[in-house]
């Protein structure tokens, strides 16, 4: 099976209607310039403020997924004939819970939600604590079938626990798309890059990172094959980035290097 991932490497603004029109603008390019089967937006993609904004003003922005934007997405995805992947900042069950849920929404063509991740590990690492606004999501993504492979999923932060690539692995996925939103910071662009290649090789998957680029984040958005090739890359400004993807290649890579198959699993525990 064989698609075209557009990561429509973007910096958001903080309120949804601005982002709205971002993607409105991007989603019929993506399809008319790269003839895109699949759009990937970065995490936060409907709000995101910069750090040391009020909570109340950020909290004050997160819908429903039955919600504007969502909707408007939804709609977006119809009217172009192509999936599209996005984060939004998603209103959580009990209304007197102040927090939200940082959510990734996938659309199919047709422009029904196929499937949503609320994401699972916070980011409460160097100095930042996501879990003060943020309520975890209580299961890891399931891989889902599509007309180019099939899709795993996990967001940003989650890059550094093995574990959950391997989950989307051991649930078959031959592509893994990652939205994020990576911090600018000392040695951050080196652990991105290291990061995102080493969940490729060990799974032999395809890794397709799509990042925020407003100076809050580095940009760089990339795409790796299972043999840890980069196949697009960006720098630190807005841009499409294309991938071209083919699951013959995952099935070719994984005949010649089997490490998921030779794992004894009985040895350790993951």
């Amino acid at each position: 099976m064989k698609g075209t991932f557009v990561l429509a490497q973007m910096a958001s603004e903080g309120f949804p209607e601005a982002n709205l029109e971002k993607a409105k603008q991007a989603v019929p390019q993506a399809r008319e310039r790269y003839h895109a089967d699949v759009v990937i937006f970065p995490e936060y993609f409907m709000s995101y403020f910069p750090a040391g904004t009020a909570p109340e003003i950020q909290l004050a922005t997160r819908q429903p997924l039955n919600g504007p934007f969502v909707t408007e997405m939804c709609k977006l995805a119809k009217e172009n004939h192509v999936w599209l992947v996005f984060g939004m900042n998603e209103t959580v069950e009990d209304p007197n819970d102040p927090r939200q849920y940082n959510t990734v929404v996938v659309t199919g063509a047709d422009g029904e939600i196929v499937s949503v991740y609320r994401k699972t590990h916070l980011y409460d690492a160097f100095g930042y604590k996501e879990s003060d606004i943020y309520k975890p999501g209580d299961r890891l993504f399931e891989p889902i079938d599509t007309p180019f492979g099939k899709l795993g999923l996990f967001v940003c932060y989650e890059v550094r626990f093995p574990e959950v690539a391997r989950y989307q692995r051991s649930r078959g996925a031959d592509i893994i798309l990652m939205p994020t939103a990576w911090a600018v910071g000392k040695l951050k662009s080196l652990h991105f890059r290291a990061l995102i290649t080493a969940r490729a090789i060990e799974n032999t998957v395809y890794m397709l990172a799509c990042d925020q680029c407003d100076g809050k984040s580095i940009g760089e958005s990339v795409a790796v094959d299972p043999m840890g090739v980069p196949i697009a890359s960006g720098g630190e400004g807005e841009c499409f980035l294309v991938a071209y993807v083919d699951t013959d290649r995952v099935e070719k890579v994984r005949a010649k290097l089997p490490a998921y198959k030779d794992r004894r699993p009985e040895l350790y525990t993951i």
